[in-house]
């Protein structure tokens, strides 16, 4: 396994994690570091895990070049892909290569230290598949990944139809594409594997960029090796590549990203506990905000540990409400608080009475709105437990917050289902007046907003509360509802884009609802 290292302290933690939880015969493995241009702990985090784990291994090769500087001479920042430094990647994984051969290796894995394998069986899974060339498909916090699917004429990425379905998993197995990198496992036992290279020179008549990842593809085409990119599982996720005029703390950002995008996907961050000390969180806030909610079902544990770990990540100071679980209501229960359904409310899909969790799921914003008033926080937060964030959650919210400091309103949607996008009016550059809307992942509300919903008197003619706040701020299609509420000023906006999405969509592998899975009263 070969492994380049520059400046990657904030990822080294969750990779070297994610390759010791590799499960694969580790006594048949060599894993070979070079590490240099440094201006982090890179090369102190190496040392440390190669201390506790060497004797695991085959053995551990590494170099540490102390003596390099932070970058390269034609370099303009550190993370700019300067010729110096594509020279340099070139010349170290041909060194990579080559060193695999002479120890004889049926394969070599070639892994940028910033990815992360939450497959714990990648590397079984690709061995087994025999190809010359092979390797995972990674996702992103965008429609970036580890492949290409066209190259033009100038060896430089080529928009395709067949990417896409690759990338979001709607063609499932393993495909024959032009490029793949990051992750690129070379079954070293094809004889073919010995007319690869990184070197553009060893190339006949080729005269594209000087680029390892490129040269290495247009060699593999031009001597007839397939290169295989594999999605029939999930195999791990990679961070969205950055600009020149990027700075290192640019990388961190990314990462971030990344590691919320996995979250977002129903999976922990690989951590293991002897490189946590590494790993130097943010310290939490508000986020602007008065207080900030999380309405989470008590059975939801899993939901409740990857909001907390992306809460963790992301920075934030939450709080956790308890959630009105809709298997505990029934008959009696409404009768006890007094709650009346609407009589004439009925879904407008499934042409129902409301069912049991939506009026938990009601009762949960009611029970925060109250809250609200009575402790006159000013400008909340309330989240659902199953948001996935976008990326730079963080700095877009406290833009959008920045936005509509001196406009008059109470209600801010950042993630709702939208049925009307094309028609909606703009406010500010990132917020529009929302039209009719479905879901309350997430939104931010004020006091004078959260007394707006209370004064409807909504528990004496309930219906769910992602209908409800439509008709609050006037924009509900059904005249029929609307009558039962008069006063609608409800002063609403939304982020546009949004800022929050669902974890999970109907249909999704994992998706749960425990609204529609729950029974009409």
């Amino acid at each position: 396994i070969s492994i380049l290292v520059r400046n990657k302290a904030y990822s080294l933690p969750y990779f070297l994690s994610s390759l010791l939880n590799l499960d694969y015969p580790k006594e048949r493995i060599y894993v070979w570091f070079y590490s240099d241009f440094n201006s982090d702990n890179s090369n102190e985090i190496l040392k440390d895990w190669i201390k506790m784990h060497s004797k695991e291994y085959n053995k551990i090769y590494i170099t540490m070049n102390t003596t390099s500087g932070f970058k390269h001479e034609d370099q303009e920042t550190p993370t700019h892909w300067s010729d110096g430094r594509f020279r340099h990647v070139i010349e170290l994984r041909e060194s990579a290569l080559k060193f695999a051969t002479l120890k004889w290796a049926d394969y070599i894995f070639m892994l940028d230290a910033d990815i992360l394998l939450t497959n714990t069986l990648t590397l079984k899974h690709l061995v087994s598949k025999g190809y010359p060339i092979s390797s995972p498909m990674l996702m992103s916090a965008s429609t970036y990944s580890n492949f290409w699917c066209g190259m033009d004429e100038y060896y430089y990425y080529k928009r395709t139809d067949e990417y896409k379905p690759i990338l979001f998993r709607k063609s499932v197995g393993c495909f024959d594409v032009p490029m793949v990198h990051s992750a690129v496992l070379i079954n070293l036992k094809h004889k073919s594997s010995e007319l690869l290279t990184y070197v553009p020179e060893k190339l006949r008549n080729y005269d594209g960029p000087v680029d390892d990842i490129i040269v290495f593809a247009v060699g593999a085409q031009s001597n007839d090796i397939p290169i295989m990119i594999c999605n029939d599982f999930v195999y791990g996720f990679l961070p969205v590549p950055l600009e020149k005029y990027n700075e290192l703390e640019d990388e961190k950002s990314e990462f971030v990203n990344t590691k919320v995008e996995i979250l977002g996907n129903g999976i922990i961050p690989p951590l293991n506990n002897d490189m946590e000390k590494y790993v130097e969180p943010p310290i939490p806030d508000n986020l602007d905000c008065t207080e900030i909610f999380m309405i989470n079902l008590k059975r939801r544990t899993k939901r409740r540990v990857l909001m907390e770990n992306s809460f963790k990540e992301l920075g934030l100071n939450v709080t956790y409400l308890k959630a009105f679980d809709g298997k505990t209501i029934s008959k009696t229960f409404l009768e006890k608080y007094d709650i009346t359904l609407l009589p004439e409310y009925e879904d407008p899909y499934h042409k129902r009475p409301m069912k049991t969790g939506e009026i938990g799921c009601f009762l949960s914003h009611f029970v925060l709105w109250q809250r609200i008033v009575d402790e006159h926080l000013d400008v909340t937060l309330i989240l659902e437990d199953d948001v996935h964030f976008v990326p730079d959650f963080r700095r877009k919210f406290l833009r959008i917050l920045d936005e509509v400091k001196s406009l008059d309103w109470d209600f801010l949607y950042i993630g709702r289902k939208i049925l009307m996008d094309g028609e909606e009016e703009y406010v500010t550059d990132h917020t529009t007046k929302p039209l009719y809307s479905y879901w309350t992942l997430g939104y931010v509300i004020k006091e004078r907003g959260a007394k707006k919903l209370l004064a409807a008197d909504p528990l004496s003619k309930l219906i769910p509360v992602d209908e409800f706040i439509p008709i609050m701020f006037n924009q509900h299609p059904s005249q029929e509802l609307k009558q039962h509420f008069p006063v609608r000023t409800l002063k609403a906006l939304s982020a546009s884009p949004l800022l929050v999405h669902p974890t999970h969509y109907v249909g999704d592998i994992g998706y749960i609802s425990d609204t529609e899975d729950s029974i009409v009263v």
